[in-house]
């Protein structure tokens, strides 16, 4: 028997990255901000997912200003794009597999 999870993306197994990568995917650039409210997240817990999906070079970060205050957002990359398509698909042949 093939293991069912052997496929699943592990930078994924978080429900925040989760959300993170879900926003990303069906818009183009999302402030910090807007990433916060949307998953209703705390700065810091919010700023340690990002990174980790940054790191794994999931992300890119984009800083600027909107007037003196520092603007943050966030995009996702084709490396992003493809693994989280990747876990997606994996998902559902793990569910099919089950039925």
């Amino acid at each position: 028997m093939i293991n069912p999870i052997g496929n699943l993306n592990k930078i994924f197994d978080s429900r925040i990255r989760l959300g993170v990568m879900s926003i990303l995917m069906v818009n183009e650039e999302v402030s910090f901000n807007d990433l916060k409210q949307m998953l209703e997240l705390t700065d810091g817990n919010l700023a340690s997912h990002l990174s980790t999906l940054e790191e794994n070079g999931y992300l890119k970060v984009h800083k600027g200003f909107v007037g003196r205050k520092t603007n943050t957002t966030y995009s996702i990359t084709k490396a992003g794009e493809k693994a989280f398509k990747g876990h997606l698909a994996a998902l559902e042949n793990m569910i099919r597999s089950m039925e």
